[in-house]
């Protein structure tokens, strides 16, 4: 072989890759020259990318459809127990209201009994209600008070608005009241205007007393406010009793029949105001006896100066038979 060979010659190929090399090489330096003294690359950029974004706006929808789920999900849970919050907070400030507006209605109601004892300068006693019966046939409260705190068989009953009944039985510690409008309860009442004496009658309702007998002339008008007349004993004269609401006549058309509305709130109120009676001192009362003159004898100690109490416990009058003429 001889020491000396020349180089291979180029193949066609090859010659046409360099060539092609540097005709890219020569664009990508115009470019860079073009771009830096006109800019007109970065237009073409930020036109492409707005072309694009449509692109990527919608690549990246998976991830902020799942984002929105779960900040949708935080905030309905969220709500679910702020809601919760609210409305235990919202109860709770329902039930103190209650609370406030009765502790305010009960404050009212013994405001009204204070001033109603202030009123008529009467010695009273608070007595609280512990149970209450409202049957037809029988109208009963028993209180919570009995002999050990003073309350006496016989003692009137009432509240701020006028009478309620009286004590017809007493224990050590409670009492019960045979209400006004009991069916088996009679009330001896006056005309407030007129002075009309009347007998009220009790008709097994909270809401309701009759008058029975009116005379034909009496001179009584829807609206008129009855009293106690005091008659019997029983009663003290001056308490209001009703008010006459509807007047018609009875089955035999010579008498009036009334029917009253109680003036006391008999269904209602936690407390009624026992009457203690103001008995005169029979020591302060009692005439001193004369003083005997000489030679005639002294007078009779042991002889009445009052006349003998009214009973306490007489019976209610009785009912007139309907159809009872004059």
């Amino acid at each position: 072989m001889p020491a000396y060979t020349s180089a291979p010659a180029p193949k066609p190929g090859d010659v046409a890759g360099t060539l092609r090399l540097l005709a890219f090489l020569a664009l990508a330096v115009a470019l860079i020259v073009l771009d830096h003294r006109g800019g007109w690359l970065a237009q073409l950029r930020a036109r492409s990318e707005v072309v694009v974004q449509p692109l990527w706006w919608l690549a990246g929808l998976p991830g902020r459809v799942g984002e929105d789920l779960r900040d949708n999900a935080t905030t309905r849970a969220q709500l679910a127990h702020e809601n919760r919050v609210l409305r235990n907070a919202l109860l709770i400030s329902g039930a103190r209201l209650a609370r406030l507006q009765a502790a305010a209605a009960e404050n009212a109601r013994l405001r009204g009994l204070l001033a109603a004892a202030q009123r008529g300068g009467l010695d009273v006693q608070l007595a609280p209600i512990l149970d209450i019966d409202l049957d037809p046939v029988r109208q009963r409260l028993v209180l919570a008070a009995g002999a050990r705190d003073g309350v006496e068989t016989g003692q009137t009953v009432i509240d701020a608005g006028g009478l309620v009944g009286q004590i017809i039985a007493v224990a050590p510690r409670s009492a019960t009241v045979l209400l006004l409008t009991d069916p088996d309860h009679a009330v001896p009442v006056v005309v407030a205007r007129t002075g009309v004496r009347l007998v009220a009658y009790g008709e097994g309702r909270s809401d309701q007393l009759r008058l029975a007998n009116i005379p034909l002339s009496s001179d009584i008008k829807v609206g008129d406010v009855l009293v106690t007349s005091g008659l019997g004993g029983r009663f003290p004269a001056g308490f209001p009793v009703g008010s006459v609401v509807a007047l018609r006549p009875d089955d035999s058309r010579a008498f009036l029949i009334g029917d009253l509305r109680p003036a006391a709130q008999l269904d209602r109120g936690k407390d009624v105001l026992l009457l203690r009676d103001r008995a005169p001192d029979a020591a302060t009362t009692a005439p001193a006896p004369a003083a005997a003159q000489p030679g005639q004898a002294p007078a009779a100690s042991a002889q009445r100066t009052t006349a003998p109490a009214t009973r306490s416990d007489a019976a209610p009058p009785r009912r007139p038979s309907p159809g009872a003429s004059r």
